[in-house]
């Protein structure tokens, strides 16, 4: 089903917002210009996902000489009910990618907002 949630000038760069999609709560993340998004549902004990914090997260890893190193800003939620972290992008847990959250399909048509769940 195919929901029109807005002029994209609604959704700001950088900005989120959970919005309803029939009987669907889902966040709508508007990273770097493109959309995504995720269920308001957080995987580990249903808590709100979508109204957590975006942020980044830490790598040390060859990329980083072996250094900590602030990356993906804008790119990670975090679950507001117990800290657990997801790639907005692709919906994977940072720390267990294992665990993963649905993740919808979103489109610009006529300078609107469309998310099909």
């Amino acid at each position: 089903m195919r929901y029109v949630l807005g002029p994209v000038a609604d959704f700001a760069e950088g900005t989120h917002r959970v919005v309803r999609a029939g009987h669907a709560e889902i966040g709508i993340f508007n990273v770097h210009g493109q959309f995504y998004a995720l269920p308001n549902v957080c995987p580990h004990q249903f808590g709100p996902l979508c109204t957590g914090t975006v942020s980044g997260t830490t790598r040390c890893n060859a990329e980083t000489n072996w250094r900590f190193a602030w990356v993906r800003q804008g790119e990670i939620l975090t679950c507001p009910w117990h800290g657990w972290e997801f790639d907005i992008l692709t919906g994977r847990n940072v720390a267990r990618p294992s665990i993963k959250v649905r993740t919808y399909p979103v489109t610009v048509e006529e300078g609107q907002v469309v998310v099909t769940i």
